[in-house]
């Protein structure tokens, strides 16, 4: 769920710099536990390691409609 926050603020924040309208009402609806793949049943313990260069990149829409 972290991963899913993380990169949902990223793309967010990425597609308000590209100047697309992201209303604030639509963000509120988010919610990265919202998702198959995530255990909500267990516990989970884990050390964040520390990677170079942050985040993975974003994909770049125009460049995904293009291929």
């Amino acid at each position: 769920m972290l991963f899913n926050t993380r990169y949902m603020d990223a793309a967010i924040t990425r597609l308000r710099a590209d100047g697309f309208e992201v209303r604030d009402e639509d963000v509120s609806r988010l919610s990265p536990f919202v998702r198959h793949h995530i255990n909500i049943l267990g516990r989970y313990s884990f050390q964040l390691p520390d990677l170079p260069g942050g985040l993975r990149p974003l994909r770049d829409p125009p460049a995904v409609d293009e291929g």
